[in-house]
């Protein structure tokens, strides 16, 4: 039976980290909305040209515009036995179509990572990046002191979309648009509920568990 999975949270929960370390553990591709967009632009594709003229006006991509795409790459053969969806859906309207797409495949797991808003305050606003490398420190970090990467010695910066009013305007939109699938999923038999504010190592085996008594063990 195939594995497919929808992984979501609010900004800071670390659900690409934890949706990338379950794709590989179970040997499903993970597929970020994030990277199938820029991978339709790249393409030029029809979907991918529509986006491409959203984006550059600064709006953001429509419903029917990112349906179109996710439908897309769940009909490529690297998901026959399975995926995880990471960043979609991102609103009911989504996740009723992404009922839709898999009308004909087996039972859609979900998978909650919860955690208060003041944790993802705290994480967020004291996690720094490397100028040079890139490389991100978090606050559980013995590094997170220093001013500068233990990996190349650049600076580290705190992004402008980590500022505590940032991260707290990005979770009102969470909680508008997002945390309703709450609602939405929380009738269905495979959908699970995971403490995000665990240390990662935790919540990796957290979800993994929540996964398997589900039913879902393919690996």
């Amino acid at each position: 039976m195939a594995l497919n999975i929808v992984m979501f949270g609010p900004p800071g929960a670390g659900k690409g980290t934890q949706a990338s370390r379950l794709a590989t553990e179970r040997g499903i591709p993970k597929i970020s909305t994030g990277d199938i967009l820029r991978e339709a632009v790249q393409a030029w594709t029809a979907l991918g040209q529509r986006a491409k003229a959203v984006l550059d006006a600064g709006e953001l991509v429509s419903d029917e515009i990112m349906v179109g795409i996710v439908r897309q790459r769940l009909a490529q053969g690297d998901v026959d036995n399975g995926f995880i969806l990471d960043g979609f859906p991102r609103t009911v309207t989504q996740a009723s179509e992404l009922d839709r797409i898999l009308e004909r495949r087996d039972p859609l797991v979900v998978v909650e990572l919860a955690v208060p808003d003041e944790e993802l305050v705290s994480r967020l606003s004291q996690r720094r990046v490397c100028a040079s490398c890139g490389a991100i420190v978090g606050r559980q970090s013995d590094t997170v002191a220093s001013p500068t990467c233990g990996s190349c010695g650049g600076e580290l910066v705190q992004r402008s979309d980590d500022r505590e009013d940032v991260v707290r305007d990005r979770l009102r939109v969470y909680h508008e648009q997002t945390a309703p699938l709450v609602d939405f999923y929380s009738g269905h038999a495979r959908f699970r509920s995971v403490d995000g504010s665990q240390l990662p190592d935790i919540v990796a085996s957290a979800i993994s568990e929540a996964v398997d008594s589900t039913g879902g063990a393919t690996r």
